[in-house]
């Protein structure tokens, strides 16, 4: 059976990833794309790369257009996607929503108040399988069961999953968790700012969100409750550098014992040994973006700092493929009972 896909919000950075990926995707046929501004536009003129919809048109994004599908991917800002998929719902259309935007995200309708505001949206099931759940069933269970995902921020998911492990058994403090993201400018989306400009951000590093204020934080905090069943402290500043795609973010946190390097890497091996996309590096060797640049890999480096009894894990990830894109296909193979590794590849290009 091949599942017919449409994806609003193509135009932008994520959604074009997505299509990108599904074109190459044996089970799938993305037959609408949808946009906003660039309705009756061609693909062609927004995405020259993608030679797979060369011939496409863009159609405006309405319950009309979007309806009729196997699957809806919903690539739009926060607080656009989530009235368009209770739209969709009350149709009667029997579809797979899956929102990479942040609006079904977070089950606490306080935290999307304080860090987002707006319409509070019920949540849908989080489209990160390796993140481990201290209770219940395990998230590819939940998500081999749901016909709505809700997919992880990418900053969240570097973050989630350098630390998520070694907080699950007791590892480390989760009372002083700390993280420096260097980001590419990709994150923040396609929309014309001038702090985004070539002029702007080449050759200069700008930190942004500083004190406590990034979305991603509550969402964060959220991943650790779920896979530790403790309220955690997390402090995140992230830096927009020189480059399209890619997250380095270095990670750390208070050890919780007289736990030495090779037994904080242990755990990190054994918690990820049998994850498709998630590489941990040998002692001694860190991960940089242009190692998973264009994969679905997530690839980590451990170590600790012995002199202040901290434990430092590095992950870098591709924003639009593992922080985006490639988590919605994933989680999108478990819904439909496909192979979870179908059409993703673990392999980065060089140079």
């Amino acid at each position: 059976m091949t599942f017919r896909v449409a994806i609003a919000g193509a135009s932008g950075y994520a959604g074009g990833e997505l299509a990108r990926l599904l074109a190459a995707h044996p089970d799938y046929e993305v037959t609408t794309l949808a946009a906003h501004t660039a309705a009756g536009q061609p693909v062609s003129a927004v995405h020259p790369h993608l030679s797979s919809f060369a011939d496409a048109t863009f159609v405006e994004t309405s319950v009309d257009t979007l309806k009729g599908h196997d699957v809806v991917a919903l690539a739009l800002p926060h607080g656009e996607s989530g009235a368009l998929g209770d739209a969709l719902s009350a149709s009667g259309d029997q579809t797979v929503l899956v929102d990479l935007g942040a609006d079904r995200r977070l089950e606490s309708a306080a935290d999307w108040d304080q860090f987002y505001g707006g319409n509070f949206c019920a949540p849908f099931t989080y489209g990160m399988p390796e993140l481990v759940r201290v209770t219940g069933p395990t998230s590819r269970d939940l998500l081999s069961q749901t016909h709505t995902i809700a997919v992880p921020g990418c900053n969240a998911t570097a973050v989630t999953l350098a630390l998520a492990p070694l907080l699950a058994r007791g590892v480390i403090q989760g009372d002083d968790i700390s993280a420096v993201l260097a980001v590419g400018s990709s994150g923040a989306g396609r929309s014309l700012r001038s702090d985004l400009l070539a002029a702007e951000v080449t050759g200069s590093a700008r930190p942004y969100a500083v004190g406590g204020i990034h979305r991603h934080l509550p969402e964060i905090r959220q991943n650790f409750s779920l896979a530790a069943g403790l309220n955690t402290s997390v402090s995140m500043t992230p830096v927009l550098v020189p480059m399209s795609r890619g997250i380095l973010a270095t990670c750390s946190a208070p050890l919780a014992g007289a736990y030495d390097v090779d037994q904080v890497h242990s755990v990190v091996m054994d918690a990820y040994a049998s994850e498709p996309f998630i590489r941990v590096y040998d002692q001694g060797l860190f991960p940089a973006t242009g190692d998973v640049l264009g994969s679905n890999t997530l690839a980590l480096g451990v170590s600790v700092d012995a002199a202040v009894n901290r434990v430092i894990v590095v992950a870098a990830l591709d924003n639009l493929v593992k922080g985006t894109a490639g988590a919605a296909l994933q989680s999108l193979n478990l819904a439909l009972g496909l192979e979870e590794s179908s059409g993703l590849t673990t392999d980065g290009i060089a140079p």
